[in-house]
């Protein structure tokens, strides 16, 4: 097994960061600092920091989080701001979330040690739907949303075709649902943004089927063992 994805299984941390601290140099395979790309045996003896790896029987956890505005979608944070990880039960484990919501937005979130699901959940070619709720300002058309749907460039790059559709407008603001298969920093406010329009309130209500319905600010709760199946083979 590839030492990135054993790290990961271990919920030491996901692929790209295991990555990271072996360029860095703080992985050792017996007892030799690891190589990108380095295999990793069963009677192999593993470090980090020179602390050594204790293999043992893992268990998963995986949680649905309705994230509330105001935190952050990080472990631990050096500026003392409530981090998501706050919200969950303590179980001795390493979880983390899977993906980010920036600051002020708010919704679904997958939290889980699972770092190979995470993986999956996150790399770029799964195309995962995820379909979010924008509040608008101002009027909007169905016409108004054609940029959006075809693609608009945000610095040099050109994001993939969407859903949207009005959901209710008024004078003062357009309800709009939305669904990407990316996932670029604030890229639903920044695609509002390149049409000239200001996102008031964003919120992430499904990631493929899975739906934040029921959960309230800051709830979390265990996924079902159907719902962890359904991530697994999105």
């Amino acid at each position: 097994m590839r030492i990135n994805k054993f790290l990961a299984e271990y919920g030491v941390a996901s692929r790209r960061r295991a990555d990271e601290m072996i360029q860095a140099g703080r992985v050792k395979i017996n007892g030799i600092t690891a190589q990108l790309g380095a295999d990793v045996q069963d009677d192999d003896v593993i470090t980090i920091d020179d602390k050594q790896l204790v293999r043992q029987e893992k268990k998963l956890y995986y949680y649905m989080m309705n994230k509330p505005k105001g935190v952050v979608c990080t472990v631990s944070d050096d500026r003392g701001r409530k981090t998501v990880v706050d919200y969950l039960p303590q179980t001795g484990a390493r979880i983390f979330p899977v993906g980010r919501l920036d600051y002020a937005t708010e919704g679904l979130l997958i939290l889980t040690n699972d770092g190979e699901l995470a993986y999956r959940l996150m790399n770029p070619t799964s195309e995962i739907p995820k379909t979010y709720l924008a509040r608008i300002e101002g009027t909007l058309t169905e016409k108004d949303l054609n940029p959006i749907r075809s693609g608009v460039e945000l610095d040099g790059y050109l994001t993939k075709k969407c859903k949207a559709h009005i959901v209710e407008t008024n004078k003062a603001y357009t309800k709009v649902h939305i669904t990407i298969t990316e996932g670029k920093n604030r890229q639903v406010r920044r695609m509002f943004e390149s049409i000239g329009r200001n996102v008031e309130f964003l919120k992430r209500i499904k990631i493929g089927q899975l739906n934040v319905g029921g959960l309230d600010r800051g709830e979390v709760r265990e996924l079902t063992q159907e719902e962890v199946f359904y991530l697994q083979n999105l």
